[in-house]
Protein backbone atom coordinates (compact mmCIF):
# COMPACT_ATOMS: atom_id res chain seq x y z
CA UNK A 1 0.00 0.00 0.00
CA UNK A 2 1.38 3.67 -0.96
CA UNK A 3 1.89 6.08 1.61
CA UNK A 4 0.74 8.62 -1.34
CA UNK A 5 -2.85 10.51 -1.44
CA UNK A 6 -4.68 11.74 -4.75
CA UNK A 7 -3.91 15.19 -3.81
CA UNK A 8 -1.76 17.58 -5.01
CA UNK A 9 1.36 19.34 -2.94
CA UNK A 10 1.90 22.60 -3.60
CA UNK A 11 1.34 22.65 -7.50
CA UNK A 12 4.18 20.74 -8.65
CA UNK A 13 2.30 17.73 -9.81
CA UNK A 14 3.71 15.72 -6.82
CA UNK A 15 1.18 13.75 -4.67
CA UNK A 16 1.09 14.56 -0.96
CA UNK A 17 2.03 12.50 1.65
CA UNK A 18 0.38 11.42 4.77
CA UNK A 19 2.75 13.84 6.53
CA UNK A 20 1.71 16.44 3.99
CA UNK A 21 -1.86 15.55 4.71
CA UNK A 22 -1.21 15.77 8.75
CA UNK A 23 0.30 19.19 7.89
CA UNK A 24 -2.59 20.78 5.50
CA UNK A 25 -5.41 18.82 8.75
CA UNK A 26 -3.10 20.99 10.99
CA UNK A 27 -3.20 24.36 9.11
CA UNK A 28 -6.86 23.93 8.34
CA UNK A 29 -7.80 23.34 11.77
CA UNK A 30 -5.98 26.73 12.67
CA UNK A 31 -8.17 28.23 9.83
CA UNK A 32 -10.95 26.65 11.23
CA UNK A 33 -10.33 28.89 14.97
CA UNK A 34 -9.75 32.30 13.06
CA UNK A 35 -12.64 34.54 14.57
CA UNK A 36 -14.79 36.21 12.31
CA UNK A 37 -17.31 39.25 12.34
CA UNK A 38 -20.74 37.71 12.68
CA UNK A 39 -23.40 40.76 11.84
CA UNK A 40 -27.77 40.60 11.55
CA UNK A 41 -28.46 43.62 9.67
CA UNK A 42 -32.45 44.64 10.66
CA UNK A 43 -32.27 47.24 7.97
CA UNK A 44 -30.40 50.67 6.76
CA UNK A 45 -31.10 53.87 5.92
CA UNK A 46 -29.46 57.35 4.09
CA UNK A 47 -29.76 60.71 5.95
CA UNK A 48 -28.14 63.75 5.59
CA UNK A 49 -25.78 64.88 8.44
CA UNK A 50 -28.06 67.85 9.36
CA UNK A 51 -30.85 65.09 10.00
CA UNK A 52 -28.00 62.93 12.10
CA UNK A 53 -27.19 65.76 14.48
CA UNK A 54 -30.85 66.35 15.55
CA UNK A 55 -31.54 62.77 16.53
CA UNK A 56 -31.86 62.71 20.51
CA UNK A 57 -33.42 60.05 22.76
CA UNK A 58 -36.98 59.12 21.38
CA UNK A 59 -36.42 59.81 17.34
CA UNK A 60 -37.58 57.00 15.45
CA UNK A 61 -35.34 55.94 12.43
CA UNK A 62 -37.41 54.49 9.19
CA UNK A 63 -35.76 51.38 8.03
CA UNK A 64 -35.89 49.94 4.18
CA UNK A 65 -37.47 46.63 5.85
CA UNK A 66 -40.83 45.99 6.13
CA UNK A 67 -41.90 43.68 9.24
CA UNK A 68 -41.68 40.04 8.13
CA UNK A 69 -39.05 40.59 5.56
CA UNK A 70 -35.62 38.37 6.13
CA UNK A 71 -32.73 40.00 7.78
CA UNK A 72 -29.26 39.87 6.10
CA UNK A 73 -26.67 37.95 8.03
CA UNK A 74 -23.27 39.04 7.56
CA UNK A 75 -19.81 37.48 8.18
CA UNK A 76 -16.99 39.90 6.94
CA UNK A 77 -18.78 42.69 5.49
CA UNK A 78 -19.98 39.47 2.89
CA UNK A 79 -24.25 39.17 2.53
CA UNK A 80 -24.31 35.17 3.54
CA UNK A 81 -27.12 34.22 4.31
CA UNK A 82 -31.19 35.82 4.89
CA UNK A 83 -33.29 34.74 8.35
CA UNK A 84 -36.32 35.56 10.41
CA UNK A 85 -35.58 37.22 13.68
CA UNK A 86 -37.04 35.13 16.69
CA UNK A 87 -37.18 35.31 20.25
CA UNK A 88 -35.44 32.31 22.40
CA UNK A 89 -36.62 31.64 26.05
CA UNK A 90 -34.55 30.51 28.59
CA UNK A 91 -32.61 32.46 31.19
CA UNK A 92 -34.14 35.93 30.23
CA UNK A 93 -35.70 35.91 26.34
CA UNK A 94 -32.74 37.26 23.66
CA UNK A 95 -33.23 37.69 20.01
CA UNK A 96 -31.79 34.96 18.03
CA UNK A 97 -32.10 34.37 13.87
CA UNK A 98 -33.82 31.13 11.81
CA UNK A 99 -31.75 31.00 8.82
CA UNK A 100 -34.16 30.85 6.04
CA UNK A 101 -31.91 30.74 2.81
CA UNK A 102 -27.41 30.87 1.79
CA UNK A 103 -26.71 33.28 -0.23
CA UNK A 104 -23.38 33.75 -2.19
CA UNK A 105 -21.12 36.03 -0.52
CA UNK A 106 -22.58 39.03 -2.13
CA UNK A 107 -20.24 42.13 -0.78
CA UNK A 108 -22.86 44.13 2.05
CA UNK A 109 -21.82 47.88 1.17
Amino acid sequence: MSNAMDVEASGDNELATESDMDWLASGRNTVLQIPVSVKIVLGSTKMPVSKLMDLSRGSVIPLDRKVGEPVDIVVNDRIIARGEVIVLDGAGPRFAVSITEVVGGKSAS
